[in-house]
């Protein structure tokens, strides 16, 4: 909601600054967005004579003028404006001014080989217009060297507040200037509106819907004006609506935009020259249309409310009127119509057909229904002020019964809601200046809100009210109570905290976090498992978001492709959010999931001349799922590494994740191709899922200290063996085996090299494993260590049937 200071004083007694003014607005709980000052943005601009304009030695259409800017220099200037001429008063702009219109800075320059120093300004220039056949052309008295804002009264700072969906009386001028009369600021203007007397009886008829539909339009007041001359609105009024954004079109639609800011009453008027018969108000017929003022055609349907005469629909009911029934300079006589609306059935008409107006923006949050009158009345007031005519008696069909609400109201209220002591005699001073009708006693009062202020329905409204006029910066900040003594215990949950250890770590591994949306295409939800009846959306906000997502791995995909379409092919991507297996309360859980693309590996993405730039592989993935689990704390000991993952990944390049047989926790390795097919996406593409929910729970312990630290002053020992074992055996049960000899000593194994070949036989494989003995005690002497390599031996041989390789 955009106004001028000048447009706020039309309905305020004040003497407050701007600043002033400002700050209060905001601390009423009307937040201001912005202040733009005219005066400031054209401060460079003085009004000066041009002294002699002589033709350009070498152009036609240009001219050398000679400009007296006060100064008491003469100022040479170069200009192609056809009006130019020795005599004349215009508007001069230095060097160093900058020109909106343009969007440059002028600086000293030389056209055709001669010097210019600044420029004669067009109002389009200045953004006044869109005129820039010529130069201003001003009177002869304009006083040379003044400000040129400030003697065409273009100093008015406009002021932008935001207001929210409740505070529809704040749409209008007037009930801002009421919120700050009841804060103190001066004093409300509260003229009468005195109605117009009609000359003859209205020719047009109004006919409203019966039954249950009346709710639609429970009221419409309509006048005819005869004899109008409609042109241009006069300077005031268009530089009001300029001021705030709208471009003046024509007197008669001036006015209507200029009542829908001043007072928040949108009105329209019809040509009635183009009215054929009686009004009626009805639901739009199948297969109707309407061309409407913005020159486009809508196709309606019986959700939308129109205005039709004996021809058709003519209007669109509080959205926008049609292009045949509007008003021209043409237009003599003039219909004014000031009706009621249902406010959502205009905001379902605005989102059905996508229209977007001042009107319907005010409808929607409800309009002063006691202001249909005389916001008629005002306009034609208007009308015949700046058009003439003589006007007609108002007809009204249906009535305009403002709905009264009476609520008791505690005083004892507003303390104990916000703890804010305020005297009895303010609160009621308070509610009776922001138009609130009081009758109180020392107890509490009956309360009746104002016809404005549909969104008052209880007590704690009337609370927000007093608070907000006495100053919520008054509220005391007091501290919330200890519930226990001593530290509290932890709000979140294990499941909050997993959730946010595992967006950090993914994040700290060079993956950049991903939203996707919870609903895919049926299709892509049956490719990862889902896709069941249960799932499926039964009103869906598009055609390919019908189900709940079985996996997040069909938006990382397409996201990740989508990145490679647009030249970013090296691309690691993460998610932590919800999927769905079932609807019933235990079938949606928390996973946490992660792909690669292309060359975007841990250790870094792209190609460098030391090395690196090697795709990613299911090592990549496996890193990230073992890192993840490290990182919430889940011992990666007693994790089962299982071949071949769920049917969306390569057979051969991928695993599963679990804690025996029933404990699948997730996945990791590369995504089949005829996954990526079905997605759109290009591979090589590694992934890795955890189900966050899957995961045990930590083990309790007495203290959250951390434990003690222990390093042994012993060396450690490492020892090697290569063992050859069938192919089919996995090198992590070597692994086990071994670390199971003395979990005492033995501190890490690790694989460190793998051999199949002529030298080990088909069907076999070799296996070489690193061993790191940590003594605690004492030195470990060679018996020792012969000792233990014979114990992990015979253990790796008695779980595998390895021998050692000789």
């Amino acid at each position: 909601m955009k106004f001028t200071l000048s447009w706020l004083r039309d309905h305020l007694d004040t003497s407050a600054s701007v600043e002033t003014i400002a700050d209060t607005l905001t601390r009423i709980g009307l937040e201001v967005e912005g202040i733009r000052d005219p005066a400031a943005e054209l401060a460079a601009y003085r009004v000066a004579r041009v002294i002699s304009a002589e033709q350009h030695p070498n152009a036609d259409r240009l001219r050398v003028c000679m400009v007296d800017d006060g100064s008491g220099t003469p100022i040479q200037v170069v200009c192609g404006a056809p009006n130019a001429r020795a005599g004349m008063t215009s508007v001069f702009a230095p060097p160093g001014t900058y020109i909106p219109a343009k969007d440059l800075t002028l600086a000293v320059g030389t056209i055709r080989g001669v010097e210019s120093r600044g420029m004669l300004c067009s109002a389009f220039e200045l953004g006044l217009s869109d005129d820039h056949d010529g130069i201003i052309d001003l009177p002869a008295d304009a006083p040379v060297g003044q400000p040129y804002a400030a003697w065409a009264g273009l100093d008015d700072p406009v002021i932008e507040i935001a207001v929210t969906p409740n505070r529809a009386d704040a749409l209008g001028v007037f009930g801002i200037a009421r919120d700050l009369a009841a804060a103190g600021l001066g004093t409300l203007k509260t003229a009468a509106i005195k109605p117009v007397p009609g000359q003859a009886p209205c020719p047009v008829g109004v006919t409203l819907p019966e039954g249950d539909d009346r709710r639609l339009c429970p009221a419409f007041a309509l006048r005819l004006v005869r004899g109008v001359r409609n042109g241009p609105s006069p300077q005031w009024l268009q530089r009001r609506l300029a001021d705030i954004g709208l471009r003046p079109i024509n007197a008669l639609v001036d006015i209507t935009n200029y009542l829908t800011f001043d007072h928040a009453r949108p009105l329209h008027v019809f040509d009635a020259a183009k009215v054929a018969g009686n009004l009626t108000v009805r639901r739009a017929r199948d297969g109707e249309e309407l061309l409407a003022l913005d020159g486009r055609t809508y196709r309606l349907d019986p959700g939308v409310v129109v205005i039709a005469d004996d021809d058709g629909v003519e209007s669109l009911a509080g959205v926008m009127g049609g292009e045949h029934s509007g008003v021209s300079e043409a237009t003599t006589d003039v219909l004014i119509e000031a009706a009621l609306w249902d406010p959502l059935n205009i905001a379902q008409t605005g989102r059905r057909l996508g229209i977007s107006t001042d009107a319907r923006y005010r409808f929607e949050r409800g309009v002063d229904p006691a202001m249909t009158l005389p916001g008629l009345e005002l306009a034609t007031r208007l009308v015949l002020d700046l058009c003439g005519g003589t006007p007609s008696d108002v007809v009204l069909a249906g009535e305009v019964t403002p709905p009264r609400r009476e609520i008791a109201f505690p005083w004892s209220e507003v303390e104990r809601l916000t703890s804010l002591s305020v005297p009895q005699a303010d609160m009621e001073g308070i509610l009776a200046s922001l138009g609130f009708a009081v009758n109180g006693s020392s107890d509490g009062a009956t309360v009746v809100p104002p016809s404005w202020r549909a969104d008052v329905e209880g007590k704690a409204d009337l609370v927000e009210e007093i608070v907000r006029i006495a100053g919520i910066d008054r509220v005391p900040s007091t501290p919330l109570p200890r519930l226990n003594e001593g530290v509290p215990k932890p709000v979140l949950t294990l499941l909050q905290r997993r959730t946010r250890a595992a967006k950090r770590l993914l994040a700290a591994r060079g993956l950049v976090e991903a939203v996707t949306y919870s609903f895919i295409p049926e299709d892509e939800a049956k490719l990862f498992g889902g896709g069941t009846a249960t799932l499926k959306l039964v009103n869906p906000i598009a055609a390919d978001m019908s189900d709940m997502r079985p996996s997040l791995l069909p938006g990382l995909l397409k996201a990740a492709q989508r990145n490679a379409d647009r030249g970013y092919a090296d691309t690691a991507l993460f998610e932590v959010g919800q999927i769905f297996a079932s609807d019933e309360p235990g079938g949606q859980s928390i996973s946490a999931t992660a792909v690669r693309r292309g060359t975007a590996r841990p250790a870094g993405t792209g190609r460098h001349w030391e090395g690196g730039g090697e795709p990613v592989s299911i090592f990549d993935a496996k890193a990230d799922a073992f890192a993840l689990l490290t990182a919430l704390g889940v011992s990666t000991a007693g994790v089962q590494i299982v071949p071949g993952g769920p049917a969306w990944y390569h057979p051969g390049r991928s695993a599963r994740l679990q804690f025996g047989p029933k404990t699948v926790i997730g996945a990791f390795g590369e995504l089949h191709p005829s996954t990526l097919k079905a997605l759109g996406a290009k591979g090589p593409i590694v992934a890795c899922e955890i189900v966050l929910d899957l995961l045990p729970a930590p083990k309790a312990r007495p203290t959250k200290v951390k434990a003690k630290l222990v390093l042994s002053d012993l060396q450690p020992v490492t020892r090697d063996f290569a063992f050859v074992v069938d192919s089919t055996v996995a090198a992590g049960d070597i692994l086990r085996a071994v670390a199971g000899t003395d979990r005492a000593l033995v501190a890490d194994t690790t694989v460190f090299d793998v051999y199949e070949g002529p030298h080990v036989g088909d069907g076999r494989k070799s296996i070489a494993v690193s061993v790191r003995l940590q003594p605690t005690e004492r030195t470990l002497t060679d018996a020792d260590i012969e000792a233990v390599s014979t114990r992990i031996v015979e253990a790796v041989a008695k779980r595998t049937g390895a021998t050692l390789r000789t």
